[in-house]
């Protein structure tokens, strides 16, 4: 219904100048190393297809084919004489890629296959939205309040579906800590991030982990899959902290610094406070996680992100202005 004999999907990625290639059929390697190229995203520019919804064939351009470098210096020589482009829109109405068909006879792209492909064009940008995926994971963890998308450069962009969070910004802590546990291995990360406890908090609580000035918040990162980590590397989520099983604030950093194998007198140092108190705090852990030994208790937290990884510790010894943590 809509003749071609080359074609392609080509995705933006964020802060990108140049699109990835998800699926393409007919062009050989030059043309195909052209649709990857920033090349590529300024001829949509200076036909304006990122501003609009509508295809645009060959005939319909405003400029001369000549000026745009991808037909000039590819898609001509390769043997094309015709060809339509519509620009992938998601949702929110953000530009999303490029769906691109090409002819080897000119006139063989009518205006009803125009008119067609402007239908198709949402459905098939509705498809291959890899911010779609990106929500769904997002939604495979109950309680989730705010996330953000990290990007593999280390940018930070909108997650369809729910707010931001001061934690979730460039920069923050808890991000460097998020990217650094995905770094050790596995698809899922938990751990537990200390906020400063408003009014209603403190009257509410944060089980024993509470010391009337901080709480904590539950941050899960999840990497991505294949298949969309040319937009994303992870998606990180913040919420509710769940279940401590009465740990307090300060035994969650001690079992943050025991999931790294650190020795108590380490803990000690790290912490500033005596042995003997680590002592007691690490006895207290395995009680509470029904631990036969420390090894036990750490993998018990590891696994069920009960701890603050030792770059997110807050000293207590100093008060926090404008409910901000101490330096």
């Amino acid at each position: 219904m809509v003749p071609f004999d080359a074609g392609a999907i080509s995705l933006l990625p964020p802060d990108e100048d140049a699109h990835a290639s998800l699926a393409g059929t007919g062009f050989d390697e030059r043309v195909r190393d052209y649709l990857r190229s920033p090349a590529l995203l300024a001829d949509v520019e200076r036909v304006g297809l990122r501003r609009s919804q509508r295809p645009v064939r060959l005939r319909d351009l405003l400029v001369a084919p000549s000026e745009l470098v991808g037909w000039a210096e590819y898609l001509e020589p390769a043997g094309f004489r015709d060809g339509i482009a519509a620009a992938l829109f998601t949702a929110r109405g953000d530009y999303l890629g490029l769906l691109g068909l090409t002819t080897a006879a000119a006139g063989q792209i009518t205006d009803s296959a125009r008119e067609l492909l402007g239908l198709l064009a949402t459905p098939i940008a509705t498809g291959v939205d890899p911010w779609r995926s990106l929500a769904a994971i997002a939604r495979l963890v109950d309680h989730a309040t705010a996330g953000i998308v990290l990007t593999s450069s280390g940018a930070v962009q909108p997650l369809p579906g729910l707010p931001g969070h001061p934690l979730l910004t460039p920069g923050s802590g808890v991000l460097a800590a998020a990217t650094a546990q995905l770094a050790e291995g596995g698809s899922l990360v938990s751990f537990l991030a200390p906020v400063p406890a408003r009014a209603g908090d403190r009257a509410a609580g944060d089980g024993a982990a509470g010391d009337g000035a901080w709480t904590h918040l539950r941050i899960t990162v999840l990497a991505v899959p294949p298949d969309v980590r040319f937009v994303a590397s992870a998606v990180v989520l913040a919420g509710p902290a769940g279940e401590l099983h009465g740990l307090s604030a300060q035994e969650l950093q001690v079992l943050g610094l025991l999931v790294t194998g650190a020795s108590n007198e380490r803990i000690a140092a790290a912490l500033g406070i005596t042995r003997r108190t680590v002592d007691g705090h690490v006895d207290h852990v395995r009680a509470k996680l029904a631990g036969r030994s420390r090894t036990a208790a750490a993998a018990r937290a590891l696994r069920a992100g009960l701890f603050v990884p030792p770059a997110l510790f807050v000293r207590r010894t100093a008060r926090a202005p404008e409910g901000r943590p101490p330096p």
